[in-house]
């Protein structure tokens, strides 16, 4: 039997070469995967020295793109506008000319006309900030509205007490630190008032995150906190801003050092879950295990800590973390900052995909470019550019923040 031979084709090499290296074509840079490209450098304005602890996108124009705020540690806050297709310029002098220790920022229409306005928390100069919008990028300094200074770090907004204006709750820090609860004045929308005596329980937390959510489905947002000294707390609303702690409602396995607390549905139930992202120290000591915990809602009002069959164990040390739907299969997957500790090293933005049953495992390789590898903060996603793809922007302590934008 004769056998035909088959002539060589140079197409045919082509083909087979670029199947075998498919891999590297289009992924091979630090700043692409198959997931996000880091558009940083031609979308951004470059400050390789920024401390951003946290990161809002909002429009605060009514352009109908997300702008960006940035809180800022000992730095003036500041702003970002989007041109509309997810290129920033620094708009400069919009926020207090003032170098706070800026811990956190959140945004919500606090005086009721239809535009956003802007909180900022500080810890260690106890410097808190307060802007109205006016709906065109600009903001007026109503700070001296707050009712009082605190080593603050956990902030959230939302409405405690039933009325349809938000309100504000600070976590705090520093010797017989109590959570406040400002609320809005419904007379006087935009302006606040302290809540009633007895209306928060008494405890001395170091409070690093707050998270309002409606954690026993009745209506009214609870409250969740992340201390960095156990126990973490989580308090229930009577709808009235009323709240008490129930014994045994979250059941914490081991002591934990959380810097952020999210919620989310993470096993596709229905219920918003609760996850802690957590240090080994802040100090630079090894004290505790940093593993992100994660408590299943129950339906109860009680939340079961299942991280040792749901979330692979780690021992990087995590300031921030939000969830996005990177792989776009309808659940939820998360995001972490990553930081040796000790020593306070720069690592790699962290990614844990779900399964869709609530379980994670790491997917970082295929997923986050090599970049990112900084001291990253807070983390916000939205869609930056108008495609309907979530995108990730990333904060940083002493380094440059990073826009990922989603494929």
């Amino acid at each position: 039997m004769e056998l035909t031979r088959i002539k060589p084709n140079y197409l045919g090499y082509v083909g087979i070469f670029c199947l075998l290296n498919i891999g590297h074509i289009g992924f091979a840079q630090d700043n692409e995967t198959a997931y996000f490209s880091d558009i940083t450098e031609s979308s951004l304005p470059l400050d390789p020295k920024t401390h951003a602890l946290d990161v809002a996108l909002v429009d605060v124009n009514g352009d109908g793109s997300l702008d960006i705020v940035l809180a800022l540690e000992n730095q003036p806050n500041r702003l970002y506008i989007n041109d509309g297709n997810g290129n920033y310029s620094w708009k400069k002098d919009v926020f207090a000319n003032e170098n706070n220790d800026t811990e956190h920022v959140r945004v919500a229409d606090m005086d009721n006309d239809g535009f956003v306005d802007v909180v900022f928390v500080a810890e260690d100069n106890k410097t808190h900030e307060y802007y109205l919008g006016n709906g065109d990028g600009t903001f007026r300094n109503v700070s001296d509205r707050l009712l009082g200074k605190s080593e603050g770090n956990g902030l959230d907004i939302g409405d405690v007490n039933g009325d349809g204006l938000p309100d504000i709750v600070i976590g705090n820090t520093g010797e017989g630190a109590r959570t406040f609860v400002w609320l809005n004045d419904p007379d006087k929308p935009g302006y606040l008032k302290n809540s009633p005596a007895g209306s928060v329980p008494d405890n001395h937390d170091e409070v690093q995150s707050v998270k309002l959510f409606d954690a026993d489905g009745d209506g009214d947002l609870d409250m969740v906190l992340g201390t960095e000294t156990p126990p973490s707390r989580l308090y229930f609303n009577d709808g009235k801003g009323n709240f008490t702690e129930k014994e045994g409602a979250l059941q914490t396995s081991e002591p934990l050092h959380s810097r952020e607390v999210i919620v989310f549905d993470a096993d596709g139930d229905g219920k918003e879950d609760i996850f802690f992202a957590n240090l080994t120290s802040n100090g630079g000591q090894k004290e505790r295990n940093p593993t992100g915990r994660l408590f299943i809602n129950k339906g109860d009002g009680k939340f079961v800590d299942e991280t040792d069959s749901r979330i692979p164990a780690y021992s990087f040390s995590t300031y921030a973390c939000n969830v996005i739907d990177f792989d776009r299969d309808g659940d939820m997957d998360i995001i972490l900052s990553a930081l040796k500790i000790p020593p306070f090293e720069a690592m790699q933005v962290q990614a844990l995909r779900n399964d869709g049953s609530g379980k994670f495992s790491f997917a970082t390789e295929e997923v986050i470019p090599k970049v990112t590898v900084e001291r990253s903060w807070g983390i916000d996603v939205g869609d930056v550019n108008g495609d309907k793809i979530p995108d990730l922007m990333i904060g940083a302590w002493g380094d440059q923040v990073r826009l990922l934008l989603g494929k």
